[in-house]
């Protein structure tokens, strides 16, 4: 991976690891179903005008937005909803295991034997964060977290070989125009209320909306699929995801006021370890 690819997927955790944890106050209004139709409304409207219909492309795109878009973070973001934030940008760390095992199996993308013995840790680590007073019983949170984490991680599988043939910011634009309504539909099913929703949502709850819709979304997942475009996963998921961690937890502290354990510190510190550990071939890469 080149210098440059490496700074740019740098980018993808700052965004990232801020709004997915401010996410949660504005859960209060608008839940978690609808916040993400919003989210990808949002970026569709301002991406969609500048970049064509992807022709001959579309039913491999829906097939990736249902997965990656609208099934995860449907998952993801209703876990977040029962856990702490500080524990859930730890938790889903685990996208990086489930994305090597994944691009095994499906890309033919081999691992080393050290990037078994990271996956190894980072799943350790995984079960001394679950034993923090934090998570005590909130195991339904827990396992939601974990498996939105393991479908995001398919998800970037699938849409891999679609980040070789479109634009990435149109590949973002497009996932979103199928997940948008699908995610607003499915809430107005689901959590119903829709309307009440959005007219009692308070100031800040949009602005939080317009932040994952209108920035991160459209800087992280740019990025993140431009650095895809070019290199193989297990390159790509340990520099997307290590920064989230930091800069999450930080988030948590000072934003929502939340006081991380020393399980969750622990097991975090694990989890991290491990994708370094098999993530060595990031610090080679600097200079390739």
């Amino acid at each position: 991976m080149t210098l440059r690819d490496s700074l740019i997927a740098s980018l993808v955790p700052i965004f990232l690891g801020f709004g997915f944890v401010i996410a949660k106050p504005a859960m209060v209004e608008l839940p978690p179903f609808l916040l993400m139709g919003l989210r990808f409304t949002f970026v569709a409207s301002l991406l969609i005008w500048w970049f064509p219909i992807p022709k001959g492309y579309l039913k491999k795109i829906f097939i990736a937005s249902f997965i990656a878009n609208t099934l995860q973070y449907s998952i993801t973001y209703t876990g977040l909803n029962y856990i702490d934030a500080s524990a859930a940008v730890l938790l889903v760390q685990t996208e990086v295991p489930f994305g090597v095992i994944f691009a095994y199996f499906m890309l033919k993308e081999k691992p080393t034997v050290r990037a078994l013995v990271g996956i190894a840790i980072a799943f350790i680590g995984v079960y001394i964060l679950t034993g923090s007073p934090n998570l005590d019983g909130k195991y339904f949170g827990i396992g939601l977290t974990i498996l939105g984490s393991a479908i995001w991680a398919l998800g970037q599988v699938i849409v891999k070989p679609l980040s070789k043939e479109i634009n990435p910011l149109a590949l973002v634009a497009w996932l979103a125009v199928f997940s948008g309504p699908t995610l607003i539909f499915l809430s107005t099913i689901i959590e119903g209320n829709t309307i009440n929703h959005l007219t009692t949502a308070k100031f800040n709850h949009w602005m939080i909306a317009f932040y994952i819709g209108f920035i991160m979304q459209p800087v992280t997942y740019g990025c993140f699929y431009y650095v895809l475009k070019n290199n193989p996963l297990y390159k790509v998921l340990p520099i997307v995801t290590m920064g989230i961690p930091p800069t999450g937890l930080l988030a948590a502290i000072f934003l929502l006021g939340e006081n991380p354990t020393a399980e969750l510190f622990i097991g975090g510190t694990v989890i991290i370890f491990g994708v370094i550990f098999w993530g060595h071939n990031l610090w080679e890469s600097f200079g390739e």
